[in-house]
């Protein structure tokens, strides 16, 4: 866990930094970052609170994102203690199960819709961010639908295929984006496409894709998962006569905006243009869709306005994510998640206009009332929330603040 290592980001970044005997200025050329900015943020007098710039640094030192985040943070809450004390079992699910692998106990009694319910729940809790739920509930859950499928009949197969790739993409992403553990989400994305692989469905293909996609990009590497959601992309533009693929081609087009804003080596100019422009094409795409919630998913104009906000946030241009904030209304969704991440994101970028501060600790507030254990796991609200606490504030602010900041566990 993170308490082993040094505290601060900039800590961390100066210790793997000089673990390779590389000086600022070697970094600098490497990441695409100013030597000044990288000792003030050694200094502890900058945050980094981009993923792109964690992105280059871990690129260039050759670590893990996670290295310089810290991730997997120590939980600090009983929930995401909950969530966290149950990886060891979905650790052993997810290397322990194979399709092909001959099952040692009976089919799961009851009727499949009863395992069509469960993967429902499961995504369903995934959305609301009740990971400590979620958690106990995946192993028993992907071994039951493990058997199931090695004992179904030829013609049952194909649906309990489908559902055993459902329930591994909430796996996935928990795993990845909240729990930190990326190694463990690439087993679950892989073991997902092997089921998908049997079903011999270019959609289906295409969500592996986008699965894969977070995968890379979580872990560090936007070319590769650009590369892989355009693969993606490219098979469903070949499926349009499918309604629900425009919502898919939708997600693709948000991704692959999220993947150029972590590449900060293109220039800023082009790299905003290239983003807005799958934006634009994700907006058009959802004025056509409007909300759905296919593929558990939450595709539609609601999503692509968070994401208006999210992207401009990692861009560094936080007057325009608050500019594009207006129109948004999150519970549209009845997703937790997508709407605490908005509230993060907003808040994110105002903590950087003069003057905001106290309205960046209000959406920050907003975000954690909202979904509390995405938001304690999130290393770049965290990053924000400790510049935060060394600024002058009003004093109900500040305390309110003070009192964010020590239930995620964060240090000023």
């Amino acid at each position: 866990m993170s308490e082993d290592l040094p505290h601060h980001t900039g800590q961390r970044l100066r210790s793997a930094r000089r673990q390779r005997g590389m000086s600022l200025r070697t970094l600098a050329g490497l990441s695409g970052l100013s030597i000044g900015f990288l000792s003030m943020v050694e200094n502890g007098q900058r945050h980094l609170d981009r993923t792109g710039h964690i992105t280059a640094l871990a690129d260039a030192l050759r670590i893990a994102p996670t290295e310089l985040t810290g991730r997997p943070f120590a939980p600090n809450d009983s929930a995401t203690e909950s969530a966290h004390e149950a990886v060891p079992a979905i650790r052993l699910a997810l290397m322990g199960m194979h399709l092909g692998q001959p099952p040692d106990q009976a089919p799961p009694s009851g009727p499949a819709m009863a395992l069509n319910a469960r993967v429902a729940e499961a995504n369903r809790l995934y959305h609301g961010c009740d990971y400590g739920t979620l958690a106990r509930k995946l192993p028993t859950l992907l071994g039951e639908l493990h058997v199931a499928v090695e004992h179904a009949p030829p013609s049952g197969r194909p649906e309990l295929l489908r559902l055993l790739a459902d329930a591994y993409h909430p796996a996935c992403t928990m795993l990845l984006k909240y729990l930190g553990y990326p190694d463990l989400a690439f087993i679950a994305v892989t073991r997902a496409a092997e089921a998908t692989a049997e079903l011999d469905n270019p959609l289906r293909t295409a969500l592996s894709g986008f699965f894969h996609a977070h995968v890379l990009m979580s872990a560090g590497s936007p070319d590769l998962a650009l590369a892989r959601a355009e693969q993606a992309a490219d098979e469903v533009e070949r499926h349009l006569g499918d309604p629900v693929a425009y919502a898919l081609l939708g997600e693709l087009h948000l991704i692959r905006a999220a993947c150029l804003t972590q590449d900060v080596r293109r220039s800023g100019a082009h790299r905003t243009r290239e983003v807005n422009e799958h934006l634009a094409e994700a907006a058009t795409l959802a004025d056509r869709t409007g909300e759905t919630k296919a593929w558990h998913l939450n595709f539609g104009p609601t999503n692509v306005g968070i994401h208006y906000v999210s992207l401009n946030t990692d861009l560094g241009r936080y007057g325009h994510a608050v500019a594009a904030s207006g129109g948004v209304r999150p519970p549209v969704l009845d997703a937790p998640g997508r709407a605490a991440a908005f509230h993060a994101d907003l808040g994110r970028s105002l903590a950087h206009l003069r003057g905001r501060g106290p309205d960046a600790v209000t959406e920050l507030l907003a975000a954690e009332r909202t979904a509390p254990q995405r938001i304690h796991a999130n290393p770049m609200v965290r990053e924000t929330v400790s510049a935060l606490v060394d600024r002058p504030l009003p004093s109900r602010t500040a305390r309110e603040l003070r009192a964010l900041a020590h239930r995620m566990g964060v240090q000023s």
